[in-house]
């Protein structure tokens, strides 16, 4: 479950190319990363591998990011696009094509965290959404009894080593599930991540107070306790709770 974003890198520029796939190496969420050099390759690639995200450079010979933007758009299964290119002016013009990001090169790790979180958000909500379905329960296991937890009385979850802790309104509860695979499973029933280690229920946010270094703490209702949101979260939550 946490390898599940197949890549596409678009780049005339060999060397761009080899550094966005070693950046790009170091997330779980992405299961696989190809190449193309030209326009005219990504197209015909976008059709024969169907990627998940295309990495998306702007000035190309013959045919430019725009232009295969407009192609890719067409397909019966279009790929997510983020535009990775050294030219700022093109921005407002990429979100034209419903770009999930613009990225700058050189490449920010910090902005592209912010970028992967983006893509996990938009991602998750296409492939994981089941309307015909009802939310389920969450099981545990407490001394080998199965407990099953509504969500709607889950407060938050915090990866400690390696178990989850489950804060709920009627105690405690611990799991051997991963976050990243929590979240994803979550994610449609108003579940968030905030930090590595945190994932919390939107519906109990009460309050942000900034930090340091651009980070910020969380109040929830319901517990005392002051939980970090990444300086790469905060601006994906607030238009999460923001109308």
């Amino acid at each position: 479950m946490e390898q599940w974003m197949n890549a596409l890198i678009v780049d005339d520029e060999p060397y761009n190319r080899e550094e966005l796939k070693y950046l790009l190496s170091s997330y779980r969420e992405i299961k696989s990363v190809k190449e193309a050099e030209s326009g005219e390759e990504a197209v015909m690639k976008a059709m024969r591998d169907q990627p998940d995200v295309i990495f998306l450079d702007v000035e190309m010979p013959k045919m430019n990011g725009m232009e295969v933007a407009e192609s890719i758009r067409k397909l019966k299964k279009p790929p997510l696009i983020v535009f990775a290119t050294a030219y700022p002016q093109f921005a407002a013009e990429a979100f034209r094509y419903e770009a999930v990001d613009y990225l700058l090169k050189p490449y920010d790790e910090a902005q592209l965290d912010e970028t992967m979180q983006r893509l996990v958000n938009k991602h998750v909500k296409d492939v994981s959404v089941k309307p015909d379905r009802a939310p389920g329960k969450l099981s545990v296991e407490v001394d080998g009894d199965i407990h099953y937890l509504e969500l709607k009385d889950i407060l938050y979850m915090e990866r400690v080593e390696k178990k989850t802790r489950l804060i709920t309104k009627q105690g405690e509860f611990s799991t051997n599930a991963a976050l990243k695979v929590l979240e994803a499973r979550l994610l449609s029933h108003g579940f968030f991540r905030i930090h590595k280690s945190f994932l919390v229920n939107l519906k109990y946010i009460q309050k942000l107070t900034p930090w340091f270094n651009g980070a910020y703490h969380l109040q929830l209702e319901g517990t005392d306790e002051k939980l970090s949101v990444s300086r790469n979260y905060v601006k994906s939550l607030r238009e999460q709770l923001e109308l």
